[in-house]
Order: C-alpha cells, then sequence, then structure tokens
C-alpha cells in the first residue's frame, strides 16, 4: 500500500507569496513586454550604490582571501564596525558578540523570532506591517496578534492597545519605526513608554531600525533599548545596509541582541547559510565605516519626492493621503473611490483597484490587503520625479471616471 503523502509541507504550504515582491515582478515583465508601465510597488531605492563602495567590493573580488567560508557569523571587522556605526547613529552601546551579520534584513527577522519563539508564542504586530513579518512569525511557530491602528491616530499604536492585545502566551511586541508600509515615525516620548512598558510586562521587543536615516520635517528616530536601557537584555534591534546606501541586492543586514540570543541565532544560520557573501560584507564594511552624506543626499531627493506624491495624491477624487514622516511610503486610502465604475468595472476592494489601474493606467501599487489593511494603497516614492509625477497623473485621470 502507498501511503498518499503532500508534496510539499503545510508549514511551507502556508507561507504567502510577498505581494510587494510579486507586484514589482509584474511589472518589470509588463515593462519588458514593451509597456510603459510605472511602478510604485517595490521598497528599493532607485540610485546606484555609492562609488567607493562598489570599487571596495571590487576590489575584493581580487583577494584570494575573500574565496574562502569566513565565520558564519559576520566578518569580525564588520561586527565591530556595526557595533561602531550602531553607538554613533542611534546611541546604543554593543560589542561584537552581540551582532550577527544575515544575508538581508529579512534573515535577520526570520532568525530573530525563529530563535526566540516556541510553537503558540503570541506576537504583538501593529498593522499596517510590512508583508513579511506575519509569514516570518508563523514559519517560526509563533502567532501574530493584530494590534489595529489607522490614519487617526497617526498609524501609532498606543501602550493601552497594546496592553489590551496582550495575553499570556504573549512573549514578543514587533515594533517599527520608521514604518514600512505607513511612514509613520513614533515620537521619542511614545518610544519610551512603549518600551518601558514592555519592560513591566516581560514583553521582550524585537525592533525593525532600517529606516532609521530616512525621516523627514521635524520628525525624529528614536531606538528603544536607547530610551530605555533596562530593555536591552529582552531586546532584538534588526537593521542592515539596504535601504540607507541604496544596497538592496547586496543583502547584508544584521541582528543585534543579548549574547545568548546572538549566539542561538548564530548557529541557526551556521546550518542555514553559513556565511553572507564575503564581497558583500566587504561592501557593508567599507559603507558602515563611510560617513553619512551619501544618504543626506539621497533622503533630500526623498523628501522632495514625499512632498510631490502627497499633493498630488490629496488632489484626486476619493483619495486621502495623510502625510508620511519616514521611510519612503505613502500608505492613502483608497476607500472613496471604491463601489463607483471605471470604464466598464466596479472595484470593491483595494486590490480590485489595482488591478483596474495596472491594467487601465499601466501603474503598478500594492493593495492594502498585503498590509493586514484593505481599502489602501502602499506606493513607493524611491522612483525618478519624472515618472512619480506621470504614474499619479494618469491615476488622477483614471479616477476621475469614477461615477
Amino acid at each position: 500500500m502507498t501511503l498518499q503523502r503532500n508534496r510539499v509541507s503545510h508549514r511551507i504550504a502556508a507561507i504567502t507569496e510577498s505581494a510587494t515582491l510579486a507586484v514589482d515582478a509584474r511589472a518589470k515583465a509588463l515593462k519588458a513586454a514593451g509597456r510603459p508601465v510605472i511602478g510604485f510597488g517595490a521598497g528599493e531605492p532607485d540610485f546606484a550604490t555609492p562609488d567607493y563602495i562598489v570599487e571596495a567590493a571590487a576590489a575584493a573580488c581580487h583577494d584570494p582571501r575573500w574565496h574562502r567560508y569566513t565565520p558564519a557569523g559576520g566578518l569580525p571587522e564588520l561586527k565591530e564596525a556595526i557595533a561602531v556605526k550602531t553607538a554613533r547613529d542611534s546611541g546604543l552601546e554593543v560589542t561584537s558578540s552581540q551582532v550577527l551579520v544575515t544575508n538581508g534584513g529579512k534573515q535577520a527577522v526570520y532568525e530573530a523570532f525563529a530563535t526566540l519563539l516556541d510553537p503558540g508564542d503570541e506576537v504583538l504586530l501593529p498593522t499596517p506591517y510590512w508583508t513579511t513579518y506575519p509569514e516570518s512569525i508563523r514559519l517560526a511557530g509563533g502567532v501574530p496578534v493584530e494590534v489595529m491602528t489607522d490614519e487617526s491616530s497617526g498609524f501609532l499604536a498606543t501602550v493601552e492597545q497594546l496592553d489590551a492585545a496582550t495575553t499570556e502566551r504573549t512573549k514578543v511586541l514587533l515594533f517599527v519605526s520608521p514604518s514600512n508600509p505607513t511612514g509613520a515615525v513614533y515620537p521619542p516620548d511614545q518610544v519610551a513608554a512603549i518600551g518601558r512598558w514592555a519592560v513591566e510586562r516581560g514583553i521582550w521587543v524585537v525592533t525593525d531600525e532600517i529606516y532609521e536615516h530616512l525621516v523627514y520635517g521635524d520628525a525624529r528616530f528614536a531606538s528603544m533599548p536607547t530610551l530605555v536601557p533596562e530593555l536591552a537584555d529582552t531586546c532584538v534591534v534588526v537593521n542592515g545596509v539596504a535601504k540607507t546606501y541604496a544596497m538592496t541586492g547586496w543583502r547584508v543586514g544584521w541582528l543585534i541582541g543579548p549574547t545568548d540570543v546572538v549566539k542561538a541565532a548564530t548557529n541557526l544560520q551556521s546550518h542555514a547559510t553559513s556565511n553572507v557573501a564575503n564581497v558583500s560584507q566587504v561592501a557593508a564594511l567599507t559603507a558602515v565605516r563611510g560617513d553619512l552624506s551619501a544618504v543626506a543626499a539621497m533622503r533630500e531627493v526623498y523628501d522632495r519626492r514625499r512632498q510631490t506624491i502627497v499633493k498630488m495624491l490629496r488632489d484626486i477624487p476619493g483619495i486621502e493621503c495623510p502625510e508620511p514622516f519616514g521611510a519612503f511610503y505613502a500608505y492613502p486610502s483608497v476607500k472613496g473611490a471604491l463601489g463607483k465604475e471605471i470604464r466598464g468595472r466596479t472595484p470593491l476592494s483595494s486590490a480590485e483597484l489595482c488591478e483596474l489601474v495596472l491594467d487601465e493606467a499601466e501603474v503598478a501599487m500594492v493593495p492594502g490587503e498585503a498590509f493586514g489593511t484593505p481599502g489602501y494603497i502602499r506606493m513607493s516614492y524611491a522612483l525618478g520625479d519624472d515618472d512619480l509625477v506621470e504614474g499619479v497623473t494618469r491615476l488622477h485621470e483614471l479616477l476621475a471616471e469614477a461615477r
């Protein structure tokens, strides 16, 4: 008798495709087919990696010492440089033994949860959330518990909301500021209040600081373990070079935490992937040892685009766009555009609206369903100024036809 078994495990089959990458892939495929698609989907800087970083990587390619395995947890000199950079940029003092270099920020997120969670442990997840967070939590055996926010609070979760969602199974709070997808930035006093609450409740915090340098106007980035030092022993910080230095394709992130947690996560990585590619690590070393002049120039451009996209979106019928203060995303509500006929179709959800806009206006956006909040769309403004204006103009012209 032959037993019938699943070809794909239930654990892996339950993972959903990354909506942001799927939208980006479809937009690129349509472009390759000759269609003039403008993509607002990918969370990726449109700048080239700074030349001095590329040159360091090119030199590393010719150095035989980088042609071999290196320590699974990261190059010692890179880990030390990350510790120095962290103290410089956020005020958090750590040692190199508290750093694990990972294959991008995504691996750091997953390994943090895989190391901290046992089956059934709950993770408080302020919503809207980045699409990868709930999947990483579930893959690690945890249970994401959504804590809903909206534009009325600036997409900021309160201590009262977090406390109301806490149960005896709650182990971790996932905290993100600046936020993907909303661009929300928590003010320092609220960051501190949440940190103190986590300490009092005995709840771990995993804080994603990947957008730390991309804040605008009067907003200020604040690192929770810096503001609440007593949290340090129950806090894991996730970061990387992708957004700050326009290095998404180089795949270098890191995890910072208590030494026992970092050692355990390093053991996991030693069996999962071994070391991050050495050439990429050398590039990252050059990046974090350098100054922040490159990101300052990029931030100035992002700020200009931020103001442009918010102004243009607010002029579109059916769209309400709160001002983002960080990262490089706008997260407008499109609820006012739903249920209306547009070129013979009547979208009833933000997902259906995004399909219609891609088909009719050749503009790619990510629907709010991907981030846990239907009725919204995420639009990255990390694209050229001309494309940004043209894309939002097309969206305006299409939605103006709604009846």
